[in-house]
């Protein structure tokens, strides 16, 4: 029998979440309005929106039917990590949209795009709700390598959508550097899907070492695509005198993100140097 739980759309996250379902809504809809376009980059910024619209309300009616405590996964970890990865895909879409699809006297645009960023506020704020304290017991994705580990994958996505099969298909050291990011998304993905799905505990070896492993062959290997890529991007490649948002511009957004995920996986390898040298001797 389905019980109602009316608290859970009163407290501050109840209320946090209904907000971002109207905001992202809105966003979605004046988009719509406008017409459709045929670039990656749109299709992004449409599918966050719609992404984070549908799993918010998700969300909501579960709680609200108290229905989260019958399935077969950890909650926590799926709402906290949920909550991450929206901030980080609204805050894009933020970005992105008018960067590429606004203008000054675009009304619906502009409307599109303030309500997007209030949504980045709000998905941002339930992240803080969320978060494990110091102290507190948590699932591993509430944790900050639980976060930095939603943030690689997510860094990843704004890489594929940024890549050019035209172009990195000519070149073997780029094809070397995509082959790193999908490793890289890939094992990410399976560790957040593992810890979701509570499947950890049939990892046969200690999953912190495992985790400390995997993240300094990761760095790695993103140590190589940080050289590698701008090499075959850009040497002999200028920026071409009537580029805009051209294909060069992709180059460039792979190779900050590349830079930007190396640095991401330096510090998530410094926590699990820390976790499993330190804080387990102690």
């Amino acid at each position: 029998m389905v019980t109602l739980n009316v608290q859970t759309l009163t407290v501050p996250v109840g209320i946090v979440r209904m907000l971002a379902v109207v905001l992202t809504c809105i966003s979605f809809s004046l988009v719509a309005s406008v017409g459709h376009s045929s670039s990656s980059y749109w299709a992004w910024c449409m599918f966050t929106w719609c992404f984070c619209c549908f799993f918010t309300l998700f969300i909501l009616l579960m709680e609200f039917c108290s229905l989260n405590t019958r399935v077969p996964i950890s909650w926590d970890d799926f709402t906290t990590a949920f909550a991450m990865l929206a901030t980080l895909m609204v805050l894009t879409a933020s970005i992105i949209y008018p960067t590429f699809f606004s203008c000054p006297t675009c009304g619906k645009q502009i409307g599109a795009t303030v309500t997007s960023w209030l949504a980045f506020i709000l998905y941002a704020t339930e992240v803080g709700l969320t978060r494990a304290k110091p102290g507190e017991v948590s699932g591993f994705l509430s944790t900050v390598p639980g976060l930095l580990k939603v943030l690689e994958a997510f860094v990843a996505c704004i890489i594929f959508i940024s890549l050019d099969s035209s172009y990195y298909s000519r070149f073997p050291g780029l094809q070397w550097c995509v082959a790193v990011y999908s490793l890289c998304f890939i094992f990410a993905l399976l560790i957040i899907l593992f810890t979701i799905g509570r499947l950890l505990a049939l990892f046969p070896f200690s999953f912190d070492k495992v985790l400390t492993g995997y993240n300094v062959l990761a760095v790695l290997m993103y140590m190589t695509a940080v050289v590698v890529w701008p090499f075959y991007s850009f040497n002999k490649n200028p920026r071409p005198s009537g580029c805009n948002h051209c294909y060069w511009d992709s180059l460039a957004v792979v190779s900050f993100m590349t830079c930007f995920n190396l640095v991401v996986y330096v510090v998530d390898t410094c926590y699990s140097v820390r976790l499993v040298f330190f804080v387990s001797r102690a």
